[in-house]
């Protein structure tokens, strides 16, 4: 098969605490007024990603790598996964605040849901002014120090409050608790998982009239109970040049931001890329195909690809590796 930069349909989620944004800053297809995330590349159960271009439109992106896994993967993302797509990419809008909450690591995801953990980043797309982020506590707590807190109704006084613009990036490792504040776009890479520990919601009722289930036990020992400034990400913003963001045992995440062509050599790394376009417009060409991309598009170039060409006349992207 000659592969070439794969879109792929969006997967679109109602939340209630979803909003329009997807809709009116990124140009997604929905009419509802909640929508609250759009899944880009996604093999979880139920919610596989679909091809939306060239040949290989309609085929799942499970499909292609069942089919094809070294082609699609690397060998040596197969070596570690085998033919499972190791990263879930997003779109989240949050009109409202998100529930405060954490997610297991390996070894707890792995023997209570037999899941991956769930490491994930950030990156801030859109932001309203006073939009900020919980992320981690504002002092060392203790387990006993946080369960009085949850039950004394006063959790938000121990959680750390981070303001956020357009361009800011965060990293979340397992363990820290944390929460997508109201009116903040952002784009999350993050490994392929969907075990959340939801330790507070507000209060909130679902759409049926019913209390959101907490995960308050499960959560106890998940938690990394001390403070620790290790969630803001710094990197360069150099033009045409790879401008390293995270590289963490997950992926590998860098800052594109090109005025002009750019050329990739992508055989060695024997990984797939991914493109998710956070300003502007390109379009990524490879030997058997090509494909265009705008702000809060996805593109995943397979591992087979030997090269690529970015062509653009202004476009910031975000590229992960594994």
């Amino acid at each position: 098969m000659k592969y070439y930069p794969l879109k792929f349909k969006p997967i679109l989620k109602e939340r209630l605490w979803g909003g329009t944004k997807l809709k009116e800053v990124l140009e997604k297809p929905i009419e509802s007024n909640i929508t609250g995330e759009s899944w880009e590349l996604s093999t979880v159960s139920g919610d596989i990603s679909v091809v939306a271009n060239g040949a290989l439109e309609n085929t799942s992106l499970q499909e292609l790598i069942d089919k094809d896994a070294e082609a699609i993967l690397g060998k040596s993302v197969v070596d570690r996964f085998g033919k499972d797509f190791p990263i879930l990419i997003k779109f989240i809008d949050a009109k409202k605040d998100l529930s405060i909450q954490l997610h297991p690591n390996d070894e707890l995801a792995k023997e209570r849901h037999d899941s991956f953990g769930k490491t994930e980043m950030w990156y801030i797309m859109d932001a309203d002014p006073n939009a900020e982020l919980i992320v981690g506590f504002n002092k060392d707590v203790t387990k006993e120090e946080y369960s009085k807190s949850l039950e004394e109704g006063k959790l938000m006084e121990l959680l750390n409050y981070e303001p956020v613009k357009e361009g800011d990036t965060f990293f979340i490792n397992t363990g820290k608790v944390h929460a997508i504040g109201a009116g903040v776009l952002l784009a999350e890479i993050q490994q392929t998982s969907d075990v959340t520990y939801r330790v507070f919601d507000f209060n909130r009722m679902d759409k049926n009239g019913n209390l959101r289930e907490l995960h308050t036990d499960l959560a106890l020992d998940a938690i990394d109970y001390k403070k620790k400034n290790d969630f803001k990400v710094s990197y360069e913003n150099k033009e045409q040049t790879s401008n390293i963001m995270v590289d963490c045992p997950y992926f590998k995440t860098s800052f594109l931001n090109l005025e002009r062509e750019y050329l990739i050599n992508t055989i060695k790394r024997d990984s797939f890329s991914i493109y998710i376009c956070v300003a502007g417009n390109a379009k990524i060409m490879a030997l058997n195909g090509e494909a265009e991309i705008k702000k809060g598009e996805t593109i995943l170039v397979p591992a087979c690809t030997e090269s690529i060409s970015i062509i653009t006349t202004g476009a910031k992207l975000l590229e992960v590796t594994i």
